[in-house]
Formats: C-alpha cells, structure tokens, sequence
C-alpha cells in the first residue's frame, strides 16, 4: 500500500514541503531514499522501539520511503514522527483518511515521546501558505508556530495523541494565540537603565542618536570607564520592534533553535560574541548552513567587545553584510541569505595597556606596540561605523552623587518620536526604515547642505583626510541629529556636532 505524508525542511529563512511516500511490498527490507542525511538514516531505531513501546509493530516486509523532492537534500531528526505515522497506514494499522491534509513534524524518543523541532514558524508559515489543515508538532514548539493564524496547530506529547486524534478516538485542542496581544506585551522597566550610569552625559547623547538613527558606534576608552555598562544599555532606549520585526527575529531564532517555549519575540535581541568566535560562527554557515550571530542580532544589537582582540578575518567577513544588510552562503547545490541589519556596537581599548588617553595613568605602550594593536581594525571597517566616541573615566564626585540620572523610558521618548519622523520619510521605500539605511541618491536628497554647511564640512573632510565614506556617515548621523531636533533641514549645528563623533579619524589620534 502506498501512502503519502508531508512534512517540511528549511533552508535559510524558509520552508519547503516535503512529501514523504511510504511503500509497503512483499519482501523484507528498510529503503530510505532522497537524499536524507545520517540523523534521518538512523530514524529507523527510533521508529522501531517508539513503536513496540506504543502496542504497534515494524513491519516485516519491504518497506521503501522516498523523501520528494527527491534531489532536494534532507536534514535532521525533525522526520521521525512523518516516517512514523507514513509506515502505520501505509501497514494498516491505523486508519487515517485525513492525512493529506496535516503537516506533521517531531523527533521521537525511544517511548514515543516527542522532542522539540527547528524552524517551526517558517514550517507553520508554509503549511498556511499551501492550503493545509493543521500542523502536528512538538508540544514546546507549538507557541512559536501558533503565530501564525489560520492554520490549526496541535502541541502533542507523545505519538499516541496523533494516532487517536487521526483515527477519530480523541480531541486536540488546537493552540491560538492573540499575536498582537504577545507582541504588546513591553517591559517598560528595562533590567539595564540608563538612570543607573553617573556621569557620561555626551556618551549618553551619542548612544541617543545612534538608536535614534540605527547607527554603527565604536566606544574608545580605558579599562573601567564604562563601556560595556554604556553598551548593554543600549536595547533600553531603542524603539518598540514593529510586528513585521518581530516576525522576523522570531523567524529566525525559530530557525536556529533558541525560542525556548516562546511565542512571538518582542524584545530586540541583544548579541555579545566571545573574541574567540570563528568567522562560521558570526556570520552563519557550516555544512548545513545555520545563521550566526549577525542574523541572530538582526533588528536588534551586535556587541563585540574588545574589537582589536578579534581575529582579523573574523571582523573583515563583516564588511559586506554591515553594508548590505544580508548575508549569502553559498554551497555547491544551493545558496540561502539571511538577514542582518542590526546595530553594531563595538568598543576597544586605545593601546594594549588600555591607558592611551587617560590623562591620570602612565602611557605603557609604545607608539609601535599601538600602531600594531590598532591596525587590527581595518580602515575599510571603521568607515561603516558611523560614530567613533572617546570614553573617560568617571571623575569620583560624579560617582559618589545621589542624583538619579535620566531613564532609559525618558530617552526612548525622544529615539522614538525621532524614528517616527524616519518612518515617515522612507515610507514609500521598501528596505529603507532608518537614516542608517539610506544610500548615497537619499542623502543627496534628504541631507541638502546650504552654504555655511558646506564649507564646515569641506573644512572638515581636508583636515581630517575623511573618505567618501566617511562623508557619506558624517551627513546621515546629522540628519539624525536633525530628526532629534525635529528639524526639517541640517544646519551647521548639526553638521559641527555630527563631525566630532569621527574620532578615529582625526590626524594625530596616534600620538
């Protein structure tokens, strides 16, 4: 007998439908073709005790399943439960006539139970997609898949439960969940706030603009001034995650497995690699490419700590997407993008002792040793960061005051009234949100100079030796500065205070 049951697989960011057809003959054998991979090779163990400790037999006879598209390859021990149900009909030992019409989807323990899948939103996504019923899936993945609405989707525990409800002796309640009510749940009381740091006030007002316009920033300071504490405060003052972001983000945490028991994700995502991390690991990949963490902090932060101790290669992998947004992998049968338009924050100290610029410590390093830490970074990298800020340590009467700093809430007022005029702005754009998006045709058109602008920044571009890149970020972090302001043109102001936050360009920086 012949059955059919659907399953999925995902690549990237996206599902594909997978039929799996289940052949039962004369003869004795287990025949899996279409290209599975060594977890799916091994299912059949798995299969066979599931279903001995359920009351139901592997058959003994020829059994042949072939995963179509059959040259698509296939991955993972998320096909268990698809084989498993394929082989109970296609044996007659359960009658479902129903089965067209659900994907099923689950890795299956020795006893039938049920372990959590990947990729369980874009599968639901999918199923929606195609016209299908429902989706059978692992009971802690059903909060992520139920996002999705208008498509029954059914948490199970064990394989019982899928067998009684297609052969029509029990119910599954189908699990809903009012995705707007999730995704408007906020924390308005951050666990890092920006009332906590003393001192720092032009840090504060650079970190305000950076969120206000999605900003690439570099912090610059010694050991102790604060900058990881400045960094991971970050997320408090960003903008809420619109519901199109936060399917996003949701999607592909989905995909790389980290949404423990969660629905919809509301809170922007917060990265902060180890400097031992390999280029594989930041930005995706490997044999079965999975995103890494540049995608997994896309629409929210990417904190890399320490910058000059990454190795080189790792920081340079970083170039194209910090400029396209997307990352492309690409394998000899097939290539998968992944989004990642997140902000970076990175932070470094001056010299390899860390006391370069502070006025109050010896300089240990010398110009050599610094020249040598320092070129780690590459010129092409510093450029798509559009804000290089120095940080001092906080003088002892600032520390010791009492006075409660401004909030995180209080300045994401401000980042957000300043991202709405934006919204506003590119609305008629597709993959433009944010000032830190535009291209060199929207800065000419939404960051016109008059004349005493002009010649500041000429000036300015002369004494620093600045590139067109450069020039490029000074104009968006000044229509930013702008937009802050609700002001409907840059002025020279705007331009003045947009060119100080260059500081690694500034000639003589070195010494």
């Amino acid at each position: 007998m012949l059955v059919k049951v659907f399953g999925s697989a995902v690549f990237g960011v996206e599902a594909t439908t997978i039929t799996v057809e289940v052949n039962i003959d004369k003869g004795i054998g287990y025949h899996l073709v279409g290209l599975p991979d060594n977890a799916i090779k091994e299912s059949s163990y798995r299969i066979a005790a599931a279903l001995k400790n359920n009351g139901y037999a592997m058959p003994g006879k020829k059994i042949t399943i072939n995963m179509a598209p059959a040259d698509l390859r296939k991955e993972g021990s998320a096909y268990d439960l698809t084989l498993t149900i394929g082989i109970l009909v296609a044996s007659g030992q359960i009658k479902a006539d129903e089965i067209d019409q659900y994907v099923i989807m689950g890795e299956l323990s020795l006893d039938g139970g049920l372990q959590p899948i990947r990729g369980a939103l874009p599968i639901a996504i999918k199923a929606k997609e195609e016209g299908f019923k429902g989706f059978f899936l692992p009971k802690q993945n059903v909060k992520e898949a139920a996002i999705v609405a208008g498509l029954n989707v059914y948490g199970i525990e064990n394989i019982q439960e899928v067998i009684d409800f297609l052969e029509g002796k029990g119910t599954l309640e189908p699990t809903t969940i009012d995705t707007r009510a999730e995704f408007y749940k906020t924390l308005d009381f951050p666990e890092f706030d920006f009332s906590d740091v003393k001192g720092q006030e032009s840090i504060k007002r650079c970190m305000e603009i950076a969120a206000a316009g999605g900003h690439n920033i570099i912090l610059i300071g010694p050991p102790g001034a604060g900058k990881t504490m400045l960094a991971k405060r970050l997320p408090s003052i960003l903008p809420p995650m619109t519901l199109r972001e936060a399917l996003e983000t949701t999607k592909i945490h989905s995909v790389a497995g980290k949404l423990k028991e969660v629905g919809l994700m509301n809170q922007r995502p917060f990265r902060s690699p180890h400097h031992t991390i390999s280029n594989v690991a930041l930005v995706g990949g490997g044999s079965y490419p999975q995103p890494g963490e540049i995608s997994m902090a896309h629409n929210g932060v990417l904190f890399l700590d320490e910058l000059p101790e990454f190795k080189r290669d790792v920081l340079e992998v970083m170039r194209q997407p910090l400029e396209d947004r997307e990352v492309t992998i690409s394998r000899a049968k097939f290539t998968v993008t992944y989004p990642s338009s997140f902000m970076l924050v990175a932070s470094m100290n001056p010299s390899p002792s860390g006391f370069f610029n502070d006025p109050d410590s010896p300089q240990t390093s010398s110009p050599h040793e610094m020249q040598r830490y320092l070129s780690k970074i590459s010129g092409p990298l510093l450029d798509r960061i559009d804000i290089h800020i120095e940080v001092t340590p906080v003088p002892f009467e600032k520390l010791s005051d009492d006075q409660k700093a401004e909030s995180s809430v209080d300045i994401r007022k401000r980042v957000t009234a300043a991202r709405e005029i934006q919204t506003e702005r590119f609305e008629q754009m597709e993959n433009i949100h944010y000032n830190a998006q535009m291209n060199t045709k929207h800065i000419r058109e939404y960051c016109a100079l008059d004349d005493v602008s002009k010649q500041l920044l000429k000036t300015a571009m002369e004494r620093l030796n600045l590139s067109a890149r450069a020039y490029d970020r000074i104009l968006k972090v000044a229509r930013t500065i702008a937009d802050l302001d609700a002001a409907p043109i840059v002025v020279s102001s705007h331009i003045a205070e947009a060119i100080q936050y260059r500081s690694l360009d500034r000639d003589g920086w070195l010494g």
